[in-house]
């Protein structure tokens, strides 16, 4: 714009550029309050994006210690290793067991009768077939005469029961004497999972598919290997799985049996991980910190300095403050006094409140309340029942609060910042704005209305400079003129 402007100054010895150009310049002094008010807004967004990461860490913090799952941590210990593996859920419950390994869980395999070349085809016409019935599925891999090797057979089989059944060509024999074997084996362990109503039609591959006994014994030297389910004694009572995975037995328990001699036994006990319980408190603490610091930062003022940060006084801010201190510190005198067992608030189970409006763990008071009754401290934070007063599941509609006697404070702070953080649509069929949203659509409404009002004033930039290039060129013609009349006088 104003840099392309240029004048000799020639005609009338005036520096019209430098003129038009300070002209140009104060008209653009509007235009530069406008960008750093658009660039001062697009700040608060992106703080707001900040602090909203923030909350949600928070929210998923919270979410965490509202279910008993989320909250509770067991651990277990065995009398003996290498007999199986064992994990412990929230959901677990403490006390001892008794395991005894009756048998592992075995896979069902079968081998074709051996053929001396791997590569020579095997069919006689087009359209033999292996077929084989699997996991209640027929299953059949057709081949042409010319493409029957025992190498394509077995391709064909993977490519018609793909992570189903296996085949795969091993040679049993030696390498002077090879027999070459198409093996099939089953992708699951368990009688539920044995290949059955095997059979070939390949003139040049055979087998005998007659299926184990009753039993599980193998009837046919083809079955190599039977199917069979695990087997173990848990607490007395004989459990059987397809796979060596016992994790449905015991609520909580995940029980994985090892390579064991049968009638292994083991003893393992199930008791609370209170130390892990605690890291899962700290980390929610640590979230609720790092909110409560940012509202500080932002909210500080300095007589010198100013406001501390760009979002002084916002009402996000505000609303999420108030929201926390209610649910956190908002105890009634009557709600103080019902508590007779003393773990009805944070502050009794060893969550303090500090000077600078942090909260810190008393290690001294929580261990204590944990030691003296785990169910109690769990309560608290947990939500048992898992139903909202309309009966409706946790999560699943927005008008509600749970008032069953176990409501938890995990499931209550995620219900308090869900009702001012996330958007929805009312029952009345209006739809309302969570305090996030609503504020970055107010900024960028803001930034919208700056766009447009500065886009008019460069287009009224744009035609004042043209109408000054035109006015102060006239004059520069006009003093040129001028100047060559005077000099044709003088001349005379």
């Amino acid at each position: 714009m104003a840099s392309g402007i240029t004048f000799s100054g020639l005609g009338s010895g005036i520096d019209s550029a430098a003129i038009i150009n300070a002209l140009l310049a104060v008209e653009r002094v509007p235009i530069q309050q406008l960008e750093d008010r658009k660039g001062a807004d697009q700040k608060k967004i992106d703080l707001i994006g900040t602090f909203r990461g923030l909350v949600d860490t928070l929210r998923t913090k919270a979410n965490a210690l509202g279910s008993l799952d989320g909250l509770l941590s067991f651990k277990v210990s065995a009398s003996a290793e290498g007999v199986a593996n064992f994990s412990a859920s929230g959901a677990a419950q403490a006390g001892s067991h008794t395991l005894e390994v009756q048998s592992l869980a075995t896979t069902d395999r079968w081998a074709f009768n051996g053929v001396s070349d791997p590569d020579a085809d095997l069919a006689t016409v087009d359209g033999q077939a292996v077929s084989f019935t699997y996991d209640g599925v027929n299953y059949s891999a057709t081949v042409n005469a010319a493409d029957s090797s025992l190498n394509e057979i077995a391709s064909a089989i993977n490519a018609a029961a793909p992570d189903k059944v296996r085949a795969s060509v091993v040679n049993s024999g030696t390498s002077a004497s090879p027999s070459w074997q198409l093996v099939l084996t089953a992708q699951d362990t368990g009688e539920d999972f044995r290949i059955q109503n095997i059979a070939s039609t390949v003139a040049g591959l055979t087998i005998n598919g007659t299926g184990p006994n009753g039993s599980g014994v193998a009837q046919s030297v083809n079955n190599i290997s039977v199917g069979m389910n695990a087997v173990a004694i848990i607490d007395g009572l004989t459990v059987e799985r397809t796979s060596n995975d016992f994790s449905d037995v015991i609520a909580g328990v995940s029980i994985s049996l090892l390579d064991a001699q049968p009638g292994t036994s083991v003893q393992f006990t199930v008791e609370p991980d209170k130390s892990a319980v605690k890291n899962k408190i700290k980390e929610f603490v640590n979230a609720y910190n790092e909110v409560t610091k940012f509202i500080s930062k932002q909210n500080s003022y300095d007589e010198e300095k100013g406001a501390g940060g760009p979002l002084f006084g916002d009402n996000a801010l505000s609303t999420i403050q108030r929201t926390l201190r209610s649910m956190l510190f908002g105890q009634s005198a009557s709600a103080v006094a019902a508590d007779t067992t003393g773990y009805g608030s944070l502050r009794l189970l060893g969550v303090e409140s500090t000077g600078d409006g942090t909260l810190k763990i008393n290690d001294t008071v929580m261990d204590a309340k944990m030691d003296a009754d785990l169910d109690a401290f769990a309560d608290f934070f947990a939500d048992r029942d898992g139903f909202d007063n309309n009966g409706a599941a946790i999560g699943t509609d927005r008008y509600y609060f749970d008032i069953t006697p176990d409501t938890g404070f995990g499931d209550d702070l995620v219900r308090a910042l869900d009702a001012v953080v996330k958007s929805y649509g009312a029952q009345n069929g209006q739809f309302y704005k969570g305090v996030f949203d609503a504020r970055v659509e107010s900024l960028n409404a803001n930034i919208k209305t700056y766009n447009s009002r500065i886009d008019q004033r460069e287009s009224r930039i744009e035609k004042l400079q043209a109408q000054l290039v035109a006015r102060f060129a006239a004059l520069e013609s006009t003093m040129a003129r001028l100047q060559s009349q005077s000099a044709y006088l003088n001349a005379g």
